[in-house]
């Protein structure tokens, strides 16, 4: 690479600082410059923490080992409020997906870019607009690396969160001294895709930095760590390899469940089994596909041999490929009764559908109406569960006062999607 060597085609990394955090802290102000952790499912796991909180607690900690230090140091604790997280992702994405028409959401607060032809645009200082604009019509505090590999960008954006005096928050590595400077810099454990068992390999080598890493000869590493980690070395050598995934739609979709106790009676496992193909039908709807198949199982406890044991399971097909949680349903029921035996403790069940194919390219049959006066009502049931929460809308075979939920002893409300909690805000 030529000392003036221009890349047209570049990638950047937006990466959201803290992110369940800063959703925390964005209706609560007062939470800024204090340590604020978020708890994962079950409030089991730290997996999201404030700066303030980082020399205190570590990522992954359990939640039980660290009520001592939550209190010593007055240590604010959130359960997982993914509904929240997850609205605002959408509202941050939608921002970033203005700036440059290729993107690639890689979690719920990363997003990858391609800038191909923007040769012209200094894009620095783009990206700071953006950056800006999504501080202001948000409130979520974001870092930005670019890079002529996506893997570069990731270190890019290691750089500007680490030194945010210097780059303020985006960092772009476009000429070889930079490039090189950056290897130099960055620990072999902070590549992007080399795992913790790798890097610790490569740690007992000698190999403590990036710049070392990529002295390693491709056939040494490939008959190592395998060719993934071949084209690791080329990306960080500024030889683009990976490209945007595009995400592609889920071929089998499961809704399953372990039960705190078991299940002996019939029409507690019919309500079980409605549930699970209501959320399996929304799921579908989500990703705009119909299933053609739909599989129910049950089962005992495997670990309880003084229990009597037995899993049933069958698969059914449908007339037409559906997205109707009230044709998947019935369906499903039937397949229930069929592999239903009394006398049993069951302790699983789930349901599973496959063969999907897109909803608006769906192959009807003549003969056979179809679920096509349910799409309307599926369309508001949807609507109404995103705005105001999954358990509001069910089917005549679901217990209306039954509801399936995590433990979440300290969960936010709900500021973006209920009124009553988006009044909160402002009383």
């Amino acid at each position: 690479m030529s000392k003036n060597h221009v890349h047209k085609t570049l990638y950047g990394l937006a990466d959201a600082n803290n992110f369940y955090v800063s959703c925390e802290r964005l209706f609560r102000p007062g939470l800024n410059g204090k340590p604020v952790v978020v708890l994962s499912n079950n409030d089991g796991c730290v997996i999201s923490r404030s700066n303030e909180a980082k020399p205190l607690i570590p990522m992954g900690a359990p939640a039980f080992q660290y009520e001592e230090i939550f209190r010593k140091h007055g240590v604010e604790v959130f359960s997982a409020n993914f509904a929240l997280y997850g609205d605002l992702s959408t509202r941050m994405m939608n921002i970033i997906g203005r700036y440059t028409p290729d993107m690639e959401i890689y979690s719920i607060d990363e997003a990858f870019l391609k800038f191909d032809g923007f040769e012209n645009i200094p894009l620095e200082e783009y990206m700071s607009g953006m950056k800006k604009e999504i501080f202001r019509a948000i409130g979520i505090p974001l870092t930005i690396g670019i890079g002529p590999t996506k893997t570069l960008a990731k270190a890019a954006a290691r750089i500007a969160k680490k030194f945010p005096g210097r780059t303020r928050g985006v960092y772009l590595l476009d000429t070889p001294e930079k490039i090189d400077k950056a290897l130099r810099w960055l620990p072999v454990g902070d590549i992007h895709g080399i795992g913790r068992r790798i890097s610790a390999k490569l740690l007992q080598m000698n190999v403590q930095k990036a710049s070392d890493f990529i002295k390693l000869s491709d056939s040494f590493l490939r008959k190592r760590f395998g060719i993934q980690v071949v084209r690791i070395k080329h990306e960080l050598k500024g030889n683009a390899v990976f490209d945007l995934e595009m995400p592609q739609p889920r071929q089998r979709i499961a809704t399953t469940r372990t039960f705190a106790g078991h299940i002996r009676d019939f029409d507690e496992m019919r309500e079980r089994i409605a549930t699970f193909t209501s959320v399996t039908a929304a799921k579908l709807r989500k990703q705009k596909s119909a299933c053609n198949f739909i599989t129910v199982f049950i089962r005992t406890n495997r670990h309880r041999q003084d229990l009597k044991q037995y899993a049933g399971s069958i698969t059914l097909k449908t007339d037409y490929p559906t997205d109707s949680s009230i044709e998947l349903s019935k369906l499903a029921l039937t397949g229930l009764r069929k592999i239903w035996r009394n006398g049993y403790d069951y302790k699983k069940a789930g349901i599973l559908v496959s063969e999907l194919v897109p909803a608006g390219e769906r192959q009807l049959n003549l003969f056979v109406p179809t679920d096509e006066r349910h799409h309307r009502l599926m369309n508001v049931i949807d609507r109404l569960n995103l705005r105001y929460g999954h358990n509001l809308l069910k089917l005549g075979g679901q217990d209306p006062q039954r509801t399936w939920k995590m433990k979440q002893a300290r969960l936010s409300p709900a500021y973006t999607t209920r009124l009553t909690d988006i009044i909160k805000v402002y009383t």
